[in-house]
Order: C-alpha cells, then structure tokens, then sequence
C-alpha cells in the first residue's frame, strides 16, 4: 500500500519461511559435521526451502518494481541496504584474512620462538620452525604442496578481471538503450564466471588429489579452503543474481534511468572481483 510517498509494502510470510529454512538447515549442517545420518536430509530440506524463499520473496519485489509502486525514497532505501549489505560482507572477508593474518605473522613466529615464544618451543616444538606455507608443529594433515600462483590462479585471476569490464559494458549498453549489447555482455559475464567456477573446481581435485593440500592440512590448508571456497560462493551467487538480471533484461525490464536491481548485482560482482585481488596476492603470491 502507498503511505505518503513512501511504498509500504503489505504483510509478507516470506520472512518467517526464510527463517525456517536456515534453522533446519543450522540443525541440518551441525547433525552432519558430527556424522548424524539425517544431517545431510535436514540440511537439503533447509535448503530447498531458503531457495523457495528467495525466488518467492524476489518475485514480489519484480513485480511490485513493474508495476510502478516504488519512487526516489524507496530506490534510496534499497541503495543503503546494498551498500549495508556488501559492508557486511567486507567484514565477513575481513575476519578470514584476519586469520591468515594473525596464524601467518603472530602466531606461527611465536611458535617457532620469537619473542615470548622461546620456552614455549623449547619445551614443546623444538624441531618446529617457523616458516610459512606450515600445518603447524603437529604436522596436521600430513606433507603437502602448496598451488603456485602464477599458473591456474593468475589465469582465474584474469578471468574474474575481465568479467567485471564485460559487466561494465553491459551496464553502458543499458544506458544507452542497446537492449541487445546489454544481454550478450551480461551473458559473456556470467559465461566467464562459470569458467572461473569450473577452473577453481579443477584446482581442489588437483590439490586433494595430487598435492595432498586439503581442508585438515593444518592452518594453511584450513585458511586456504576458507578463503577461496566462501569466495567461490559468492561467485556462484553472483552468477545466479546475474542470470536472473539477464532474463529479466531479455524480457524487456529496466531502462536506462531506472535499473537499481542491475546495479545491485553489478556492485556486488565488482566486489567479489576486488576481493579475489587480495585473496590471490595474500594467499597466492606472498
């Protein structure tokens, strides 16, 4: 309903199913992390739902959007919650890197004996020394290799630089009306972070298999895995929300002054690609 200038919108469940499926999903993922049978079956369920809550709740919003009943104020308060929204997500990268950062410059040193640390490796790890790629004086995990960055990772590092320059093109073609241009880009886009998908897919079965780098190698194969597998989430997601935009422009949605939902999903892709520079020099090459 329309309050003022302000569209509010009408009671939704969308909420309350979306809140469902991540606790069963929470119950889900904590049976199956300690081996439950039914982990796996709760966590699918959980799932499932979240999805269903996600195209439902998004389909109210195209059609509200189509349907004209949103102005300035409201494109301003979705323009703050995205940029709240990706804020939130630089801070979830930033408590990984944070680890990378502490394991890789406090704690290992302390370990092999620097500063305070001297007893602490004399009496413990004396044979530990302190040098990075390590899985810490227990050896977790057993012997493994580290991926040079310079080979497979400096070419994803292309690819996903590239995706954003399509992406750019795209959003100029959308500004210029050329409804054509606008769909072929987006879909170069989406095509080059698939590839990117498929290449880093590539790498952790050549790492598990070949390298013995996994997730229980110690702090670096723990750090590595996390670091680069929530990032590859993020592209999985931001190729969906792009493929959605590409339907929708195919369809005939947006124009020239009015495609807040294009800009949404392109932010976030330019972070995602921001925050794989640093996972490729920090995790990478250093």
């Amino acid at each position: 309903m329309a309050q003022g200038s302000y569209f509010v919108p009408a009671t939704a469940k969308w909420p309350i199913v979306g809140t469902v499926g991540m606790f069963i999903m929470m119950i889900g993922a904590a049976n199956w992390v300690n081996n439950g049978p039914t982990g796996p079956w709760f966590f699918a369920a959980g799932s499932a739902i979240v999805i269903l809550m996600c195209f439902g709740w998004f389909a109210d919003v195209i059609r509200e959007s189509q349907g004209g009943l949103y102005n300035s104020a409201v494109d301003a308060s979705f323009r703050q919650g995205m940029i709240w929204f990706i804020f939130s997500e630089v801070m979830f990268f930033a408590a990984f890197f944070g680890a990378l950062f502490y394991a890789r410059v406090l704690s290992v040193p302390w370990l092999g004996g620097a500063g305070t640390g001297a007893m602490t490796n004399e009496l413990l790890w004396p044979g530990f020394e302190a040098a990075w790629p390590t899985h810490g004086p227990a050896e977790l995990g057993g012997a493994f290799q580290t991926i040079p960055g310079f080979g497979l990772p400096l070419l994803n590092t292309m690819i996903l630089l590239t995706s954003g320059i399509t992406l750019t093109l795209a959003h100029w073609a959308l500004k210029r009306s050329q409804r054509g241009l606008l769909v072929f880009w987006l879909f170069a886009t989406i095509g080059l972070g698939v590839v990117f998908l498929f290449i880093q897919g590539y790498e952790y079965v050549h790492a598990y298999r070949d390298l013995g780098l996994t997730l229980g190698s110690g702090i670096y194969g723990s750090t590595f895995f996390m670091l680069t597998g929530f990032h590859g989430i993020h592209v999985t997601l931001g190729a969906i929300m792009l493929l959605v935009i590409a339907i929708r422009c195919v369809r005939g949605h947006f124009t020239k002054k009015n495609h807040f939902g294009f800009e949404a999903c392109a932010w976030y892709w330019h972070f995602v690609d921001v925050v794989w520079l640093a996972l490729f020099i920090f995790v990478y090459v250093i």
